[in-house]
């Protein structure tokens, strides 16, 4: 494929008036001294070939030479650590990445950075899960996370490893830090996927929705390395841990680029907050839930059940709560033991957020709602009548 230059230099009216007679689909226009080709082109080059010399030329794509994708191997995943442990999306990570080696018979590596006390308190837990080598940067200057330094290392075993994908958790870290990884190699990068395939040529097929939810893009880089992903925290499974460890390999760190303009003086923990996307039993309430009252009556089930309570999307939207109780493509992705949903009918965005829960109970008055198609137990009614007796029988039972 190619395409029409224009020599505007070279254009006067005698020769506009030549080219726009000579293109058989009216495609030429001159307007204000100047010459276009317009969408009518068919690219049948009667301009280049019949038209004045040098005024329109035709000039071939550059061919983006192919990659030899038999150089790149192994899925590398980036172990973020999260204050005094192992973030454990990097665990979920694991998971799948043995699960899409299988497809290419290749190996998972992980990426360990820090200094020896993280080395030494992180490495045998990673090895756990049965990952085939973990790539060690150990060096006084990772102790704390700094975007520039923990990228001369990736950058460093990139060039180095040659993987053919790296994935790294969507969390606030990874995605600021994942780009500059992806920027420097001029590589694809997908945030915030949802899953992931693998083809048997080791192209990694990245699925993450769009347009705000309602298509879930399918997204392949066919010619670039490494592939790169953020992966959204709770859509795999973590695996089971084993005794078959794998090999430890300490990458060579005193050539690395220390050079950074960050300073990192002072580290001041986080205060604690509520995150649905760690708890075990969730009480989700849906559009019916307006008032303080009916509020109560969701905590009081959730309490009873050792839970805490989430909204759908059009209670953060509407000022009800704070959207860090939001499940949801646009809130948080979770996967306890046991949700009940209360009140939602469970669009396609809020059903990807918790479709990895074990077990699902949904109440709604609607009897066609999508969410009885993903729920194991579904009561037709109104939650404000189900709930108090569903509270009543726990009461009951914990009695007795």
């Amino acid at each position: 494929m190619g395409k029409l230059i224009i020599h505007q230099e070279k254009i006067n009216n005698e020769i506009a008036e030549k080219l726009v007679a000579i293109c058989p689909f009216n495609a030429i226009e001159y307007k204000n001294g100047k010459l276009d080709i317009n969408s009518g082109c068919k690219m049948c080059k009667m301009c280049v070939r019949k038209g004045p010399v040098g005024a329109i030329t035709y000039e071939e794509d550059q061919v983006v030479p192919q990659i030899d994708k038999s150089k790149w191997k192994g899925i590398a995943i980036f172990a973020e650590i999260d204050i005094d442990r192992v973030h454990p999306v990097v665990f979920e990570l694991i998971g799948k990445a043995k699960e899409l080696v299988k497809v290419t018979g290749q190996e998972v590596f992980v990426i360990l950075i820090s200094d020896k006390a993280g080395i030494d308190k992180h490495s045998e837990e990673i090895l756990s899960y049965g990952v085939d080598k973990l790539y060690i940067y150990e060096d006084d200057k990772f102790k704390n996370f700094n975007v520039q330094t923990y990228a001369k290392a990736v950058e460093d075993f990139v060039e180095k490893i040659h993987p053919s994908v790296i994935l790294y958790g969507g969390t606030a870290l990874g995605r600021q830090f994942a780009p500059k990884i992806a920027a420097h190699f001029k590589t694809g990068l997908t945030a915030d996927c949802t899953k992931l395939g693998m083809k048997e040529n080791s192209d990694l097929i990245q699925v993450r929705p769009a347009f705000g939810g309602n298509v879930m893009a399918q997204i392949i880089c066919t010619n670039t390395r490494p592939q790169m992903a953020t992966v959204r925290y709770k859509i795999f499974q973590k695996p089971a841990q084993c005794r078959c460890l794998g090999q430890s390999i300490y990458m060579e760190t005193k050539d690395l680029d220390f050079t950074t303009g960050i300073i990192i003086k002072n580290i001041i923990p986080k205060p604690k907050a509520v995150d649905i996307s760690e708890a075990d039993v969730i009480v989700a309430c849906g559009r019916p839930f307006k008032t303080e009252e009916q509020f109560k009556m969701a905590e009081e089930l959730a309490t009873l059940l050792g839970g805490i309570v989430a909204v759908s999307r059009p209670l953060v939207e509407d000022g009800i709560k704070d959207a860090k109780y939001q499940i949801g493509l646009s809130g948080k992705t979770v996967a306890p033991k046991l949700i009940i949903t209360l009140g939602i009918s469970g669009s396609v965005q809020f059903a990807a957020g918790m479709t990895g829960s074990q077990t699902i109970i949904s109440i709604n008055t609607d009897p066609n709602a999508p969410i009885f198609d993903i729920a194991q137990y579904s009561l037709v009614g109104d939650v404000f009548k189900i709930v108090p007796k569903l509270i009543e029988k726990i009461k009951e039972d914990k009695e007795a």
